[in-house]
């Protein structure tokens, strides 16, 4: 049961910073009283715009602002749903709308309107609509369940019955029922593809085998061209080793020998013009020197004679010597460079030996390549390849035609399904089976309220109302007072399928003026009658001008008054 326990506003339509806290579940009846303008309605306004965002009457939201003090309007109520406590609070200038789960907030990420969708369709299960058919019935911008077009009595019927859910069921059926339309003329389109997809397929393998064989023969011709080039050249390169080989192994003893005699000569050379070197300054030492510079003793003209004779003796010898050995070099040097010329001969054999090599590797990766094209050629193109792949494609489409079966299976599924789900099929019978009833509590409310007619509503909720006379008539053909007592009995009876289904089964009954409308003195006290025998459950607020009439007649009188233009409560008790 959905228990309302409080509500509480500040700064909302004529109420100021001080708020405005009333107990929604404190006596069983409770009269609400107060001159006009005194804020006797505006609690039922705070009570919609807490939970839908929207006031009971028609006015705009920027106007719910109190004028005077233009920001700051808060409004709470708190509700219970069996162990679950729960509080609302909604306010403007700062916007703030927050929902409370036994004290802990719910998550805000989703935007407002998925926000306000789990208050309604997941808490208490109440709309805008259903509250004002179940929760009030009076003034402002309420409209009686007759006065609405069929389409809406039956919404506030699928409400009651807590059918609704059928509803959204036949709107995702209808949703999946299009994709499905939409994956089966895919899967035409598919089938019609992968045909045109076999029959070119055939027809290229039939090209293919033509290709090939021209393709095959081309190459072939090619690379036995290539490889008799390269044996021709193959053979010159044996013919060149051969005479490499006979020639340049003793080529490589004389040059080895006559390089090393070359050598030794030089060295030889070198030795003899540093011994010329040492005699010539020796000698000169002499020359230029009369005492010795380490001992100091004079030298004599007899040693420095003696020095100077065995100087020339020693430098006449080594450069008869050195004369001799020039010309040994220049015989060593010519005969290295007669081997040189012969072995520049043989290098030349064994560069023609690597061009010949180098043509052959060529002609070799020409083979190669011809090779690996044909290869990949012979990949591509390979009829068995390409059967393999009309063999794919033609399990692709059975596999689609298999798909489609599966598509028109699911079809024919969500065709019943759509039968069931839609307003003639499941609802359909759920509402025959409560017509009844609907019709017997109306019925039983009207006698209640001394209006005896028979009043019967239909599959499209179209009244049917007799007189004893069985004189038929419609809403509209009724007066004022008596379309008033039909309205209290469809509130009582919807309350009461409400209660039996649980769906907006709840504590809260606000009548708002309804006593000062076209009620006479019976129809006061025949609703007085209905009032007096609903269950403790229920927590009924009798909005109304007739302190006078109603006076003592409720457990609890709250009542309105207007201080320095801002309503408050005067007494509550």
């Amino acid at each position: 049961m959905l228990l309302f326990e409080s509500i509480s506003y500040k700064n909302f339509l004529s109420t100021g910073d001080k708020p405005t806290v009333i107990e929604l579940n404190k006596d069983s009846a409770t009269l609400v009283v107060g001159a006009n303008g005194a804020g006797k309605s505006t609690m039922l306004d705070a009570i919609s715009y807490a939970l839908f965002g929207k006031p009971h009457r028609n006015i705009n939201r920027p106007q719910l602002v109190n004028s005077i003090n233009n920001k700051q309007l808060l409004v709470e109520v708190k509700f219970s749903l069996g162990l679950n406590k729960y509080r609302v609070i909604r306010g403007m200038k700062p916007n703030i709308f927050e929902i409370y789960h036994n004290d802990v907030m719910l998550n805000q990420e989703s935007h407002s309107r998925d926000y306000q969708k789990v208050l309604e369709m997941n808490i208490i299960k109440l709309n805008h609509r259903s509250f004002h058919q179940v929760v009030v019935l009076g003034s402002g911008n309420f409209i009686p369940f007759m006065q609405l077009p069929s389409y809406q009595r039956r919404s506030v019927i699928e409400d009651l019955l807590d059918i609704g859910i059928f509803t959204k069921m036949n709107m995702l059926t209808k949703e999946r029922f299009s994709k499905l339309k939409s994956d089966l003329l895919d899967t035409d389109n598919q089938l019609n593809i992968i045909k045109e997809q076999i029959t070119l397929q055939s027809k290229h393998i039939s090209d293919l085998q033509n290709i090939d064989i021209q393709r095959s023969t081309k190459a072939s011709k090619k690379i036995d061209s290539l490889q008799s080039e390269i044996e021709l050249l193959e053979k010159r390169n044996a013919s060149l080793n051969d005479s490499y080989t006979e020639q340049l192994r003793p080529l490589i003893s004389k040059l080895e020998k006559a390089q090393s005699k070359l050598d030794k000569l030089t060295e030889y050379k070198i030795q003899i013009n540093s011994k010329i070197s040492d005699v010539v300054k020796h000698a000169r030492f002499y020359e230029t020197n009369n005492s010795c510079p380490t001992c100091e003793q004079d030298i004599s003209l007899e040693l420095k004679a003696n020095k100077h004779d065995e100087a020339s003796v020693t430098a006449k010898a080594l450069s008869d010597g050195l004369k001799e050995l020039d010309i040994n070099i220049t015989d060593a040097s010519e005969k290295l460079s007669v081997i040189r010329a012969n072995h520049s001969e043989v290098q030349s054999i064994q560069s023609d030996i690597s061009s010949n090599q180098r043509l052959i590797g060529n002609l070799q990766a020409q083979i190669t390549d011809l090779q690996r094209e044909n290869d990949v050629t012979d990949e591509l193109t390979d009829t068995a390849a390409a059967a393999l792949e009309l063999d794919a494609r033609k399990t692709h489409y059975s596999d689609t035609l298999d798909s489609k079966s599966k598509h028109l299976e699911t079809r024919s599924y969500y065709d019943a399904i759509g039968e069931l789900l839609k307003d003639t099929g499941i609802k359909t019978k759920i509402i025959r089976q409560y017509l009844p009833i609907m019709n017997n509590l109306i019925n039983k409310y009207l006698n209640i309220l001394d209006f005896f007619v028979k009043f019967d509503l239909d599959e499209s909720f179209n009244e049917t109302i007799r007189s004893r006379h069985r004189d038929e008539f419609s809403y509209a053909s009724f007066s004022e007072g008596e379309k008033s007592r039909i309205d209290l009995a469809l509130l009582f009876a919807w309350r009461h399928i409400a209660k039996l289904k649980n769906s907006t089964n709840t504590n809260l009954l606000i009548l708002d003026e309804t006593f000062d409308s076209s009620l006479d003195v019976d129809g006061v006290d025949n609703l007085l009658k209905i009032l007096y025998s609903l269950k403790k459950d229920s927590n009924v607020f009798i909005i109304s001008h007739k302190k006078d009439v109603l006076d003592g007649k409720f457990p609890r009188k709250i009542e309105f008054e207007k201080v320095n233009n801002f309503s408050q409560v005067k007494k509550d008790g």
